[in-house]
């Protein structure tokens, strides 16, 4: 289900007794039967069940800050969460006045205690990498390190809410659970974002990378070069992410745990840039005469280091994470070679006919610019692989390959002492006909040839989705449940890989998706108690 990082609280997990999962199965490798554990997604890292219940009503039931808790009333991220959650329990339906004055019975639960146990509660600041997601809990108070995450378990067959006495001891596996989105090859609307966070935040989702500009267009308005998205997006005033916008992005973030990394790829995947920016792509040359078209961001003037200094010194400002995205993928030489004035720089350099010096030394004054606005940087494996020299602390993320090629990628960038996201088996933009999510469950980012250091040095993973074929007509069912597969797979121990529990749990817990009116596509034939109700 849910909680989040660094922060998000109380991830109610609605736990269905009844046998959600009555699957027709025609596929005889998956039996549909009740999990032990209920509907709990992802499964935390220890649960004890008990058969003792309470019963819990929206007139009586309250989520209060224990005594001791670092963490008050005037920590308002936390009051939300509670609000949220409330919602997410009893629904929209306010506490009826007519039960004001009912007693409340022995088996009655009225209140459930949220204490925060380190000295800093980390309400007012942002997710981390290195923020503490560790919970315990017991069955009326739940004990969190910081503002971070809860699950708990109810509801009967008939409608009526209650709680199994459970104690819970969780923490990630995995540090870096992310997902990215595509906002350039079609414009995803703020609304479709805001849902798929709350979405995100519902399967312990930490990390948002938004992949905001790419060929297609630039949406990103920026403040400091306003005519990149006013020459380069779909449409300047409805096809735009403003300011005001990508806070409201960032926030909403974080108050459920998640962080924000933005994605600015370059030298290639830049097109729209060059809409907007006079200079900053290569003219591509057909014979000894420039063709009209550009290829990649041009290396070898200074005014594009002058404008990439100041584009991410905004860039820094405007987001807060403590990491930005360089991409640094797929870079298309064919314009650089037929350049003269490239070839000629390539000469002086002494480069040769090897373009990816010229790349890896785009790259290098790209690396020390963005250093110097105090940012760590993710780069795409291609750097890497290319040689780049890289700050220890860069994080490679792992894309390209089958499963052979992607771990030996994740053996030889960890060997060299980086640490690294794998997202190779998590390309969900990929579909198949079938239960495809069970291929994404059972990949994990650890299963290469290495040793246990360099197996520490796997920060986690990321499904991505990207947006040739997607926007927000079919985003979010193409999304979820498969997510969520690669969500557990990032959260829970290494051990729990039995498909079958899987099957079950995640059956219920997109009924609950669907219940909360998100539109997540079914794994296979089955029902929901509360059939998604459309527009």
């Amino acid at each position: 289900m849910s909680s989040r990082t660094g922060k998000e609280i109380l991830n109610v997990l609605l736990y269905s007794s009844r046998p959600q999962t009555q699957n027709r199965l025609e596929e005889a490798e998956l039996v549909a039967q009740p999990s032990k554990y209920g509907s709990l997604w992802p499964l935390p890292q220890k649960v004890q069940l008990s058969e003792v219940s309470f019963k819990l009503t929206s007139s009586s039931f309250r989520i209060v800050d224990a005594k001791d808790s670092t963490a008050g009333p005037s920590c308002s991220l936390l009051q939300d969460a509670y609000r949220r959650y409330y919602e997410y329990m009893f629904g929209i339906a306010k506490r009826q006045q007519l039960n004001k004055g009912r007693r409340t019975g022995p088996s009655e639960l009225t209140e459930l205690q949220v204490w925060i146990t380190s000295p800093d509660s980390e309400c007012d600041s942002y997710p981390s990498l290195t923020s503490d997601e560790s919970c315990e809990s017991l069955p009326h108070s739940y004990h969190l390190h910081r503002v971070a995450g809860i699950q708990l378990v109810y509801e009967d067959e008939y409608g009526a809410k209650s709680i199994n006495s459970t104690t819970i001891s969780d923490f990630p596996r995995f540090a870096h659970r992310g997902i990215l989105l595509d906002s350039s090859r079609h414009f995803l609307p703020i609304k479709v974002i805001l849902a798929n966070l709350e979405t995100m935040a519902m399967n312990k989702i930490n990390v948002f990378h938004w992949h905001i500009v790419d060929d297609q267009s630039f949406p990103y308005l920026s403040r400091t070069f306003p005519q990149l998205s006013q020459q380069g997006a779909y449409h300047p005033y409805t096809h735009v992410y403003t300011p005001a916008d990508v806070k409201m992005v960032i926030e909403f973030a974080r108050l459920r745990g998640i962080r924000v990394i933005p994605e600015f790829d370059t030298p290639g995947h830049t097109q729209s840039w060059g809409k907007g920016q006079p200079d900053l792509l290569t003219p591509c040359y057909s014979g000894s005469k420039p063709s009209g078209t550009f290829g990649p961001v041009n290396p070898i003037l200074n005014t594009t280091y002058d404008f990439m200094s100041q584009f991410f010194k905004e860039i820094s400002a405007v987001f807060p994470d403590a990491y930005v995205h360089l991409g640094g993928d797929e870079v298309d030489f064919t314009c650089w070679k037929s350049n003269p004035d490239i070839q000629k720089f390539m000469d002086q350099q002494g480069f040769g006919q090897d373009y990816s010096k010229l790349e890896s030394f785009y790259i290098q004054k790209l690396l020390d610019i963005v250093t110097t606005t105090e940012k760590g940087y993710t780069i795409w494996q291609e750097v890497f692989d290319n040689g780049v020299k890289l700050k220890p602390d860069t994080l490679i993320h792992v894309w390209k390959g089958n499963q052979q090629q992607y771990q030996n990628e994740m053996a030889n960038v960890t060997s060299s002492g980086y640490r690294t996201l794998l997202s190779t088996p998590w390309y969900l933009n990929r579909i198949s006909y079938g239960q495809d999510w069970q291929g994404h469950y059972k990949a994990d980012p650890q299963d290469f040839k290495g040793t246990e250091a360099q197996k520490k040095l796997v920060i986690g993973g990321e499904a991505c989705l990207w947006g040739e074929y997607v926007d927000a007509t079919n985003l979010t069912p193409r999304l979820w449940p498969r997510a969520s597969a690669v969500a557990e797979r990032l959260w829970s121990a290494k051990d729990v890989t039995d498909i079958n529990d899987a099957f079950s749990r995640l059956s219920v817990h997109r009924c609950r998706m669907v219940d909360r009116g998100i539109p997540a596509e079914p794994l296979f034939s089955s029902y929901c108690p509360h059939e998604y109700k459309g527009i």
